[in-house]
């Protein structure tokens, strides 16, 4: 079934609140999060043994913090998102002994402070997407029994675009295939121990692609042995954008997942912890960005609504040409009427790609939104997930507030950035 908004390209209020209160008590631009929506989405992935946030998906505290009393496990590709981690109440070692880490690190490479912070000081379990993070990790805890994960790519990939595609022979991620034999050799050579396998090929899994990548797994599997305690099928799990998508059949993605956990528990006599590491799919639909018109313009047949916010603070239409729901409030509670227009909505930044109705390759398009006048409210839906966190400060604008909408109770979870903020760490020189 395709994704169709309930609230048409008119949205009065987002979890019980209106749009213009929210607005004028918090300011534009604005994200908020519908907290309902995110423990909906947990529930959604019952069946899995492991459910792993990929939290550069949405990285506020509070969102990591909501999603642990959920039960979930967090995945980090940084070294500040494993203190991001740590911060929430995440610990580095397993509740119980055998059980899964809370804390995995994904990468394919160690920077200087990752290494020396995963080997010195807090031994998270590491994902290793490249046979020279085996290396640099195994010479600096040879002898001390860690185990590892190996981040293996397949040969071949998928996403909603080739910026989004981490299989391949193009991607750089991940251990290619064909080196398996050498990275057990290496682990072995340090005394690492090779406890789990993960494969993710990109976002927008299809479950023709995800066929080939259990296929995958089971191979590569086989190879590693009866050590191994985990397999993770990644993430990218597909959330409706546009009119028309669907979700994927979650039972059928993990029944098929299931099936190979099925194949390898028999082979090996033990138990195999199934791991999904679903980042958008969590956060994505609780997201809204809510912007103020500042200007109206009308040039030759073209509307333009521009308004407060740019991709200083939503970069996926400009990097990706992503697609996003818009709707419109009116900034004084009024009911927006009229016939609807097509019009272009746009931002403040010295930038001709500044445009959020925009498809890939940098083409403008158009959407049709009611008649509005400066004040009123632009609510660009879907944006939980790689919008706040892939904010920048172009054209010296502030970030963005951040705000938790649950149980009644709206609560601002990260401030407006301050000018002085801004520039703190900037140097005068004579």
């Amino acid at each position: 079934m395709g994704y169709e908004p309930a609230f048409g390209n008119r949205r009065e209020e987002i979890a019980g609140f209106a749009v213009a209160e929210l607005a004028r008590r918090f300011g534009t631009p604005v994200y908020v999060y519908d907290a309902a929506v995110i423990r909906q989405r947990y529930a959604d992935l019952a069946a899995f043994d492991v459910v792993r946030y990929a939290q550069k998906a949405c990285s506020n505290l509070s969102i990591l913090k909501l999603l642990r009393e959920q039960g979930a496990l967090v995945d980090a590709v940084s070294v500040n998102e494993v203190r991001r981690a740590l911060l929430a109440g995440y610990t580095a070692e397993p509740e119980e002994k055998g059980g899964p880490f809370p804390i995995v690190y994904t990468a394919d490479i160690f920077d200087q402070a990752a290494l020396d912070f995963i080997a010195d000081e807090c031994p998270v379990h590491v994902n290793c997407g490249s046979m020279d993070m085996i290396w640099q990790l195994g010479e600096r805890v040879a002898g001390q029994g860690r185990e590892i994960t190996l981040r293996l790519n397949p040969g071949f990939g998928h996403g909603h675009s080739q910026k989004t595609n981490t299989g391949g022979d193009q991607s750089k991620h991940g251990i290619w295939f064909e080196d398996l034999e050498r990275c057990f050799e290496l682990a072995v050579h340090f005394g690492l121990k090779i406890t789990g396998l993960h494969m993710h090929i990109g976002s927008g899994t299809d479950l023709e692609h995800l066929r080939q990548v259990c296929g995958a797994m089971k191979q590569s599997a086989r190879e590693v042995g009866t050590q191994l305690q985990t397999i993770s099928c990644g993430g990218g799990l597909p959330v409706p954008y546009r009119p028309g998508e669907s979700y994927v059949d979650l039972a059928e993605y993990h029944r098929l997942w299931q099936e190979v956990v099925d194949f390898l528990e028999s082979a090996f006599g033990h138990k195999i912890r199934l791991e999904v590491e679903p980042g958008r799919y969590l956060v994505a639909e609780s997201g809204s960005l809510i912007t103020e018109i500042r200007a109206v313009k009308r040039q030759k047949g073209n509307l333009f609504y521009l308004v407060d916010a740019g991709f200083n603070n939503l970069a996926r239409p400009i990097m990706y040409g992503s697609w996003h729901p818009i709707a419109m409030a009116a900034g004084d509670g009024r009911y927006l009427s009229g016939d609807d227009e097509e019009a272009i909505v746009g931002g403040p930044l010295c930038e001709s790609g500044d445009i959020f109705t925009q498809e890939e390759g940098g083409f403008v398009s158009r959407r049709r939104l009611p008649r509005g006048e400066v004040g009123d409210l632009v609510v660009l839906g879907i944006t939980g997930a790689y919008g706040a966190v892939m904010a920048s400060n172009y054209n010296s604008k502030l970030l963005a507030p951040e705000v938790l909408l649950d149980h009644g109770q709206a609560r601002v979870i990260r401030k407006r950035q301050s000018f002085e903020q801004l520039v703190a760490n900037e140097l005068e020189t004579e």
